[in-house]
């Protein structure tokens, strides 16, 4: 049974130990994790049996989803990958800052450490000018994005509603009428966008009876024990959430709603988020790998998390929201778009959820905005996956990381100042 819960919505959302090892003593390289023909048996990692959560092994797992279990391609098309000119500075590692929440400063490096970062790399006006991996990340490797999946998610339903291929206005209901009898149902598209729907999906992953743990074994790709009655895929599961409160009453981080919009976006467009994301950024942006997406046992992309990326290619994907959705003379994703995810949400809505380290920010088509002097934005990650994007400091910032505890308030204080003190700094030196 534990196999079964453990499914790509909950990656590694276990409870983290007491005290974990540090990045440097949870290397996965140091530690030889699947190294072998075979490895060791202490050194082995599974799927099937939940071993792949476990951390240390978590930091092996997130960079190997595709060996443990099925996915679907997101194709980067045949063409040369676009190149990303570098101009790489020995500055950034000695930057300091101070954490939220006071205390004594800290450096850029050190911050990396801190948050188990796996790889990380700056773009400054489009110029590499910061790159680094770590544990089992190289630069030709892939890695979970996590909730970042969201922000992609998002993206392609705020493209869809810009080409008016989408009414925010209109109930889900009129796209999914499989979702009538749902929670979803009688919310509109805005609200799925926003996540301001009233539905009742618990988070809470210490609860072993918390919803998330339902929505994980429905997706899981892995076979359903004996006597099963529940749902068996991401879209029967969606059917059955039931409604808690009202729709656009507050913001609520639910990844349900995800995986709803990725079944809107699959109706309206005629196409899995997989294949859209495939036509309208990957095979445009000039990335480097193919991308990937875990599936359920019907081969449904996991719209609210299951998304896997080389760190470039997600830097060019920030460098190209950055630039306005432009690329090479072409206008790539409508500049309206954009410009509803940077506007961002109810902050009076946002704040009812609670998020203490994140005043005055809001949500907007499933991204988090800072609303702070430089307008910056982001998608994020459980474990400390980011897309950060500043347009004043026209600097993006892309990092995969391993973070033992499944929250982001575990690395925000390590982050958060440190992306605005590097916007600052590089603003300051050009």
């Amino acid at each position: 049974m534990r196999s079964l819960l453990l499914s790509l919505s909950l990656l590694a959302a276990l409870p983290a130990p007491a005290a974990p090892p540090d990045a440097e003593a949870s290397d996965p390289a140091r530690l030889g994790w699947m190294k072998g023909a075979p490895p060791p048996a202490e050194r082995t990692i599974r799927f099937a049996d939940g071993s792949y959560a476990d951390f240390p092994a978590w930091r092996w797992s997130v960079a190997h989803f595709r060996e443990l279990m099925p996915t679907v391609q997101v194709s980067r098309g045949l063409g040369a990958p676009r190149p990303l000119p570098r101009a790489e500075r020995g500055d950034i590692d000695g930057l300091r800052f101070t954490p939220l929440g006071g205390g004594e400063p800290i450096t850029w490096a050190q911050s990396l450490a801190l948050n188990y970062t796996d790889g990380i790399v700056v773009l400054h006006r489009g110029r590499i000018v910061y790159e680094r991996y770590f544990g089992a990340l190289t630069e030709e490797g892939q890695h979970g994005l996590m909730s970042v999946t969201k922000s992609f998610t998002g993206l392609l339903g705020a493209v869809l509603v810009a080409e008016g291929r989408l009414d925010p206005d209109r109930r889900v209901d009129h796209y999914m009428p499989e979702l009538a009898a749902s929670a979803f149902g009688s919310a509109t598209v805005r609200q799925l966008l926003d996540m301001t729907t009233g539905i009742r999906f618990s988070e809470d992953y210490a609860d072993p009876q918390a919803d998330v743990w339902q929505h994980a074994q429905a997706g899981s790709p892995l076979p359903k024990p004996a006597g099963y009655q529940g749902p068996r895929s991401y879209f029967e599961y969606l059917q059955t959430v039931q409604p808690q409160g009202h729709h656009g009453e507050a913001f609520g981080y639910k990844t349900a709603n995800s995986d709803a919009l990725g079944w809107v976006i699959a109706r309206v467009s005629g196409q899995s988020v997989a294949e859209l994301l495939s036509r309208r950024l990957w095979r445009r942006i000039g990335a480097e790998q193919d991308a990937y997406f875990t599936v359920d046992s019907i081969g449904t992309p996991f719209a609210g998390g299951g998304l896997n990326a080389g760190l470039r290619d997600l830097a060019r994907v920030g460098e190209l929201l950055r630039n306005g959705g432009r690329l090479g003379g072409q206008q790539i994703i409508p500049r309206a778009a954009i410009a509803d995810i940077r506007r961002g949400g109810s902050k009076a809505d946002f704040e009812k959820a609670g998020y203490a380290q994140l005043k005055g920010w809001s949500y907007r088509n499933m991204w988090w905005v800072t609303h702070n002097d430089h307008g910056a934005y982001m998608a994020r990650g459980v474990h400390g996956q980011a897309l950060y994007i500043d347009p004043k400091a026209e600097m993006v910032i892309a990092r995969f990381a391993s973070h033992p505890t499944a929250g982001n308030a575990a690395n925000d204080p390590n982050s958060l100042p440190a992306y605005h003190a590097l916007a600052k700094h590089l603003m300051a030196r050009r």
